[in-house]
């Protein structure tokens, strides 16, 4: 890739659309009214981004930052400075360049396949619910397969701030292909950067800033992505299964209870992987490095003599991507968790519910209930209906206060009065919409490659049906593999449905589908 396509009216329409309205104090008009006006200068911008991209050239005066802190909890004390989460803002003019720049980077990335498979950070049809959904599945494939599970979750300090220059220009030259007038517009967007700290009315001298990704930007996460895309072929070296998003890296490893030692491979991966990123001027983060034993007791104390070595200890629950993981996979710990925020924020509402109209009050609960029952929700598919009573006892909670009802007044009509579907049934529908986007290309390769259709040896009424071959496995309830209970649910739907190609079509059906069944 040498050069940048030009863009058209309709496109730099498009783009300035899709971005977010926020405002720096750089602008010289807030960008709300500059929308407004956008028509009576659209030339002038269009003519500064096609400058830009034909000259490999980013303006001197869009390369300013302004940062101001924000208290990263309330109840934390505003003296202490580690206490602030620094939040770097742009001209709204220059997150237009990176998002045609962007744009046209990341098809060239995808048409190239040049990210890696197993990189779930910041790339379209990725997030931290597939990414967990592909670990938990390996890690019961394991578990059902009788071996023992190890999993090593990596930090990093401040990587993003940490990234060469010249390394990062040496990486998309060498690793990406990038060069000629596209190569010369990366190295002057990165170099004669400078930022200043706004706090009230008050602000810093001007700071030069010599590494790293530009915060706040567009492109900066994607910048990260090819920055690290050696590491992966370090831990491939070793045979280690692995599992990135952005810059937290997950390491597992499955072992043979006679064949322990084994570990040691593990270890080795570690090793050069701390060694790569000290010659790429990142850190790992010992203190924040978690390991996670998933096996029997005695498996487990075997294990943490190896692990003894490098001062590290198996913890009996880690976070993982907000999800927080047990040595069981039972993921009770993290429904506790749930359960408890929710009902938090539960309370509030309900105090403040008479004061606000009902529309209002449930956008309220789907904002502080809802998203952290339904977050990350697959990776629960299968559990225990005593498991999942727990989240259901919070959503019949917050249906409660919206419909004021009573503890003792039945709970089925105020759910079907607001059209929500229970628990249980909201993991189902996450599963099969995720089943349905990897059966049309919407979804993650490694996700992908799990749903395999059903074709008979010989020709039969159910070779056009859409069926899914289900994989056999020993565990238990509440043990299933995404692989296994993913095709097993969507078997089980009506033939109309899985002959659907449109997604929006299917989600519609579905839940209609999935309503009837629950509420019949």
């Amino acid at each position: 890739m040498s050069y940048f396509k030009e863009v058209d009216m309709v496109t730099l329409f498009d783009v300035i659309s899709s971005l977010k309205s926020s405002t720096c104090e750089l602008d010289p008009l807030p960008t709300c009214f500059f929308k407004q006006v956008l028509s009576s200068l659209s030339n002038e911008v269009l003519m500064i981004v096609n400058q830009s991209l034909q000259l490999g050239e980013f303006p001197n005066i869009l390369k300013t930052a302004v940062v101001k802190p924000l208290l990263k909890n309330r109840n934390l004390d505003p003296t202490f400075l580690n206490n602030y989460r620094p939040i770097s803002n742009l001209p709204f003019l220059c997150k237009i360049i990176e998002k045609v720049v962007s744009t046209q980077l990341n098809d060239y990335v995808k048409v190239n396949q040049i990210n890696d498979t197993f990189q779930s950070g910041f790339r379209a049809l990725h997030s931290t619910e597939t990414a967990l959904v592909r670990v938990v599945n390996d890690l019961r494939l394991n578990k059902d397969a009788g071996k023992l599970s190890v999993l090593f979750l990596l930090d990093l300090s401040a990587a993003f701030d940490t990234v060469d220059h010249e390394i990062l220009i040496d990486r998309l030259q060498s690793w990406v292909g990038l060069s000629g007038l596209v190569l010369d517009w990366f190295r002057s967007y990165l170099t004669g950067r400078d930022y200043y700290v706004a706090l009230g009315t008050s602000s810093s001298t001007r700071q030069k800033i010599t590494c790293g990704v530009p915060q706040g930007s567009i492109l900066g996460p994607l910048l990260f992505n090819l920055y690290m895309l050696p590491l992966p072929h370090i831990i491939n070296k070793h045979g280690i299964s692995y599992h990135q998003y952005a810059d937290d890296t997950q390491l597992y490893i499955s072992l043979e209870p006679k064949a322990l030692k084994s570990i040691s491979s593990l270890f080795e991966c570690i090793g050069d992987i701390q060694t790569w990123m000290s010659d790429n001027f990142l850190q790992l983060n010992k203190e924040k490095t978690e390991v996670l034993v998933i096996g029997s007791d005695s498996q487990k104390n075997d294990v943490q003599t190896y692990l003894n070595q490098m001062n590290l200890k198996a913890k009996q629950c880690v976070k993982n991507l907000g999800v927080t993981f047990d040595n069981e996979l039972s993921f009770k710990s993290h429904i506790m968790t749930t359960c408890k925020t929710a009902y938090f924020h539960l309370r509030n509402i309900a105090k403040v519910r008479d004061m606000l109209s009902p529309a209002d009050s449930e956008k309220l609960v789907h904002a502080f209930i809802t998203s952290r029952i339904d977050y990350c929700n697959a990776v629960l598919s299968a559990l225990p209906k005593s498991s999942i009573s727990h989240l259901q006892r919070v959503q019949n909670a917050a249906a409660r206060v919206l419909t004021r009802r009573r503890k003792k007044d039945h709970i089925t009509p105020a759910l079907h009065s607001l059209h929500w579907l229970p628990v249980s049934f909201r993991i189902d529908f996450k599963v099969l919409v995720m089943v349905f986007k990897c059966l049309h290309g919407l979804a993650p390769l490694y996700l992908s490659e799990m749903m395999v259709r059903y074709v008979p040896v010989r020709s039969l009424r159910s070779s056009n049906s859409n069926l899914l071959v289900i994989p056999k496995t020993r565990l238990k309830i509440g043990e299933g593999t995404f692989s296994h209970y993913g095709p097993k649910l969507w078997n089980s739907l009506p033939e109309e449905l899985r002959g659907i190609t449109s997604l929006y079509s299917f989600k519609s059906n579905l839940k209609t589908f999935l309503f009837r069944s629950a509420f019949s």
